[in-house]
């Protein structure tokens, strides 16, 4: 029979799990899958490189996917659920839908971690590295991932049109608070936004900051974008987010915030006479500063409330469930 102070210890730890909401079976490792799945790695590395050896601009969308994954339920991957009997797609979200890409990316290189170890790397943490190897593949920085994620069995599009993600034209206290509510502080939120030092916008998400935002935009900036996106035409026309690097993952981005060349409102107003401001002076005057900084940020964005031990399942298919 066990002794009391046995079965006191096992009640305190219970009650601790449970109090403070505090995942028991299991914690991510950067060691999870060496012994169940050694070169999975490996092979999520070799598969994004190929695809963003293919179209570069992937690397930026890859990094957005993860983004809007986390933001919605946590690092679950629930933004790769197809519709289904008992799912509502995430992608269908006004957020996402015709604007996040890399779907089948990410599809693939599960898929060919598949035919190595069939069931056991989640797609949660296939996302996870792929944004990371993307990072590297464009100039980025590298990190550690720490794995062992599991797969949610739903999705919440309520949440992802409901200010679970940020809105291209967010105030500067709002960015701050939806990251906030994501245990990421505002320094977090401007590395974090120098992931736009790459990618494209469509038309419509900066047409109302080109033709109507006065002294906030460089006029000569402001005249070259309208040039690709008239005030009443174009919706899916793309620009750049940064007009002088836009393939390479440097600190241009927050030299263009200075000279007011933001792209998205969501932009420039870290940069704006805001409590920010400081922090993109730096980053434009400290790269090596920015890219640890961004590194530091992905790693505690990709822990967002994941799903661990029991909980959730490991998805064959990234978007069906099992």
């Amino acid at each position: 029979m066990a002794s009391p102070n046995i079965i006191t210890a096992i009640f305190f730890l219970l009650i601790l799990c449970v109090t403070n909401n505090t995942p028991c079976e299991a914690q991510l490792s950067s060691t999870f899958y060496d012994a169940s799945c050694p070169n999975a790695l490996r092979t999520i590395r070799t598969s994004i490189r190929t695809a963003i050896s293919r179209e570069r601009r992937m690397a930026a969308s890859i990094l957005r996917l993860h983004f809007h994954d986390c933001f919605v339920q946590g690092c679950d991957a629930s933004i790769l659920l197809e519709d289904g009997p008992s799912i509502i797609s995430e992608k269908n979200a006004l957020p996402n839908k015709g604007s996040v890409r890399g779907y089948e990316v990410i599809e693939a290189a599960k898929s060919e971690v598949e035919k190595l170890c069939p069931g056991v790397v989640s797609c949660a943490d296939v996302l996870t590295v792929a944004a990371r190897d993307a990072s590297e593949m464009v100039g980025g920085p590298s990190w550690s991932v720490k794995l062992g994620r599991r797969d949610s069995t739903s999705a919440s599009l309520l949440l992802a049109e409901s200010g679970a993600l940020p809105s291209f034209k967010a105030s500067l206290d709002s960015l701050i608070s939806t990251f906030g509510d994501n245990g990421l502080s505002a320094r977090d939120m401007v590395a974090l936004s120098g992931a736009h030092t790459i990618g494209q916008a469509q038309c419509f998400l900066f047409r109302d900051r080109i033709y109507n935002n006065g002294s906030d935009i460089d006029a000569g900036f402001a005249s070259t974008r309208r040039r690709g996106c008239p005030i009443n035409d174009g919706n899916g026309n793309l620009a750049p987010l940064d007009l002088v690097t836009p393939n390479s993952f440097d600190y241009n981005y927050f030299k263009n915030l200075i000279q007011k060349k933001g792209l998205l409102e969501s932009d420039q107003v870290l940069f704006s006479g805001g409590s920010t401001d400081s922090i993109v002076m730096e980053y434009s005057n400290n790269p090596s500063k920015f890219k640890s900084d961004f590194a530091a940020a992905m790693v505690k964005m990709s822990e967002i409330r994941p799903l661990t031990g029991q909980e959730g399942v490991i998805r064959r298919i990234c978007g069906a469930l099992p």
